[in-house]
């Protein structure tokens, strides 16, 4: 299973989320959407109408847009034929020029020139940038068939980024705000009863959130939950 199937399901089997009105540190809300476009608004493409590779390829391209993730599809001569509004975004903040299919390319080799990279036809390819000028690190996943010999590089950018994005975890386990904010400062080392001390509430409130979190995140422990915390943080 990929990185892509496991957020996928994660979603898809989300059975907490319901509407919210005003904001309430204890009700259920429903998770906000991105600030990027939607897929089929931001996607930009150099071929035009190829309306079958693109019906195609929108299972994958489709989920790293609602994610906030960049991302380029290739050619089988590893040119940006298509991308998408955060993928600009994210190579700008490197400095590149992002505008036209030729400057995203280029922008694209300069960032991996001193990484292996073998995007090969049919995979999925996730760059995931620490920082600004520093070696990215290229995880390849396998199993994933992009089509007419096309590949898929995401860039996850962590530059400012210390723990998970709060409305990726509300997108995916349904989080209430209340809880998502405790499962922040989890991340972050701060033990259960100093959350409690400093928000100014008692240690069964806490209890009931962080009893809450297990169930939803499926896991049992605050060690288990804080390590699971740390994995989704590469997500946008």
């Amino acid at each position: 299973m990929t990185m892509i199937d496991r957020y996928s399901d994660a979603v898809a089997g989300n059975r907490h989320i319901t509407t919210g009105a005003k904001y309430n540190p204890y009700a259920q809300v429903t998770p906000p959407s991105y600030a990027y476009p939607s897929a089929r608004a931001s996607v930009r493409s150099e071929t035009g109408g190829d309306e079958p590779r693109r019906r195609s390829l929108e299972s994958v391209t489709g989920m790293l847009d609602r994610i906030g993730c960049g991302y380029l599809v290739l050619n089988r001569d590893k040119k940006v034929i298509e991308w998408n509004a955060a993928a600009q975004t994210t190579l700008e903040r490197q400095g590149e020029v992002a505008d036209t299919a030729s400057a995203l390319s280029t922008a694209l080799r300069r960032l991996i020139a001193n990484v292996p990279a073998h995007f090969a036809p049919g995979s999925l390819s996730w760059v995931v940038i620490r920082s600004t000028g520093d070696r990215p690190v290229i995880l390849n996943e396998s199993g994933l068939v992009a089509p007419e010999g096309t590949s898929i590089v995401a860039l996850l950018d962590r530059e400012n980024r210390s723990g998970p994005n709060p409305q990726t975890l509300q997108r995916m386990f349904g989080l209430t705000s209340a809880e998502t904010h405790l499962a922040l400062r989890l991340a972050q080392g701060d033990a259960p009863l100093e959350i409690a001390r400093s928000w100014r509430l008692s240690r069964t409130t806490i209890r009931s959130q962080l009893a809450s979190l297990f169930a939803k995140t499926e896991t049992r422990r605050q060690a288990e939950l804080v390590a699971l915390l740390g994995r989704i943080s590469v997500l946008p």
